[in-house]
């Protein structure tokens, strides 16, 4: 099964999990505000999935601004077109596309939220959105990962558990699955340091929650 068949057919779950995971909420929200996003910007959101940033996304631009989704699912974007279409927002726009070549001319911010642990070159797309935007662009990135705090043995086992079941190319990896994604996740992140500035580096739920922001260089 391929990754757009695997969300497309967990869509509704997904949804559902995004959206009420206790302490995922606030920390979408944190993740939000850590763009610094003015009324008036438009923001392209990687991997919207089933659309759980966009309402967050369009209060901090206003009705003036611009929210843009894109996402390779058509199963998750079927479900995000719902939200928007039953909010009535005329300023939040959907986009089949790939993520690793976002289908965007330019934008004043990008966020991508449990995105960066799917690409085999994380850096390198994160380096791509960068020069999307430009100097004085701002980037923002939430993923999950292993908690490195001293009680993460306690909770990353349930989240290895978690990581393998939601992972669609689990049967085919040489690393366990995530392994792979901790690897990917520094790299992306690690990427974001390289490329700018006023980085802010936080960490939520427990520590598997990690969260980099900064202004493009």
């Amino acid at each position: 099964m391929s990754a757009q068949e695997f969300y497309s057919r967990w869509a509704a779950l997904y949804d559902l999990v995004s959206r009420r995971t206790p302490g995922v909420s606030r920390t979408r929200a944190r993740v939000a505000d850590a763009l610094g996003l003015e009324l008036g910007d438009t923001v392209v959101e990687m991997g919207c999935g089933t659309g759980a940033n966009l309402e967050r996304l369009r209060d901090r631009v206003g009705p003036e601004g611009r929210v843009v989704g894109v996402d390779f699912s058509p199963g998750v974007l079927d479900r995000a077109a719902d939200h928007v279409a039953r909010n009535g927002w005329r300023n939040v726009h959907l986009v089949r596309g790939d993520a690793t070549h976002p289908p965007i001319d330019e934008a004043d911010a990008v966020l991508a939220t449990f995105v960066v642990g799917m690409f085999a070159d994380p850096a390198g797309v994160v380096e791509r959105w960068c020069d999307l935007l430009g100097p004085g662009g701002r980037i923002a990135l939430l993923n999950a990962a292993r908690s490195r705090r001293p009680y993460g043995p306690l909770v990353n086992l349930p989240f290895r558990g978690f990581v393998r079941v939601s992972t669609p190319e689990r049967r085919r990896l040489e690393t366990p699955a995530h392994e792979l994604l901790d690897r990917r996740v520094e790299a992306g992140h690690a990427a974001l340091d390289r490329r700018c500035e006023r980085v802010v580096h936080e960490e939520h739920a427990l520590g598997l929650l990690r969260l980099a922001a900064g202004r493009v260089l």
